[in-house]
């Protein structure tokens, strides 16, 4: 019991180093997205008739993308994307595709006798822009052929240590409003001139936007994985701390018990024989 306790011990202060990094990860692709922001904002607000695709509803198929953990010991972190997936099943009245992230939403599938479109492991214990371009690229290329509608990610969101929230996020799609808001009070500080066109520079600035903001719902995923798994450590080595106590108090009273009944039976065995010896001497006389 007390292995058990050294080892989930060991398993909190893991995730908890592991956080610190995915914290300061988390800032940088903060920087960088903001940074895209501004631009493409900048580019929207130079050409404010100009109404991009990726912003129009359209007709097609709503990709999931379910983002989970690799590995278990993490509490109810996949769980509540499972049960959040089932909710939008159950509401969504047309296709769906799933785009599964990480080897606990497999195995879910997997034991459903569902198939992901795409499944992908491996990516949420240190995500990278370059794996982030790799899962959303193939899909922003159906974006703009029509066949997809909508994509949306159902994925924990890291706010603080204490605070982590399921959340589902629409990435197409884009939010106007997200991307430009207060129009009056965003100003265009440079005059662009774009080859071929200043509306194909703008696509392109948005493609990279939901790839940046896609980004940084795997990080602030992966932040909130080590967040629950620390939780649920911390808790293990709790429960194995107060069991260790529990058997060990119980261990004590056996031991006592055993102690104080070995005790009467050496005291009951000595008045025996004592009273033995007074009644063969009473027989002599």
């Amino acid at each position: 019991m007390n292995s058990t306790k050294k080892i989930t011990k060991a398993m909190e202060l893991i995730a908890a180093s592991r956080i610190v990094k995915a914290v300061g990860r988390i800032g940088g692709a903060r920087t960088y997205f903001r940074e895209v922001s501004e631009v493409t904002r900048e580019l929207l607000v130079t050409l404010p008739s100009y109404r991009p695709p990726l912003t129009q509803v359209q007709a097609g198929v709503t990709v999931l993308v379910l983002v989970t953990s690799d590995r278990g010991l993490c509490g109810g972190y996949n769980s509540s994307v499972i049960r959040a997936y089932e909710e939008q099943v159950r509401q969504s009245e047309g296709p769906i595709e799933i785009i599964g992230i990480g080897r606990r939403i497999e195995n879910y599938l997997h034991f459903r006798g569902i198939s992901s479109n795409v499944q992908i492991n491996g990516v949420t214990h240190l995500p990278t822009l370059d794996q982030a371009y790799a899962i959303m690229g193939p899909v922003m290329r159906r974006v703009d052929a029509g066949e997809i509608a909508r994509v949306v990610v159902i994925s924990n969101r890291f706010y603080s240590l204490g605070v982590q929230r399921l959340e589902e996020t629409t990435l197409v799609p884009v939010d106007p409003s997200s991307v430009v808001d207060n129009r009056s009070e965003t100003v265009a500080h440079f005059d662009f001139e774009a080859e071929p066109s200043l509306e194909a520079v703008i696509d392109t600035a948005l493609h990279q936007l939901v790839v940046a903001e896609f980004f940084g719902l795997l990080l602030e995923a992966s932040a909130a994985e080590h967040a629950a798994r620390q939780r649920a450590m911390k808790s293990a080595t709790d429960n194995a701390t107060e069991l260790v106590r529990n058997l060990t108090r119980a261990m004590n009273r056996v031991r006592q018990d055993a102690i104080t009944t070995e005790i009467t039976e050496i005291v009951g065995g000595a008045e025996a024989l004592a009273q033995g010896s007074h009644a063969m001497s009473g027989d002599e006389r």
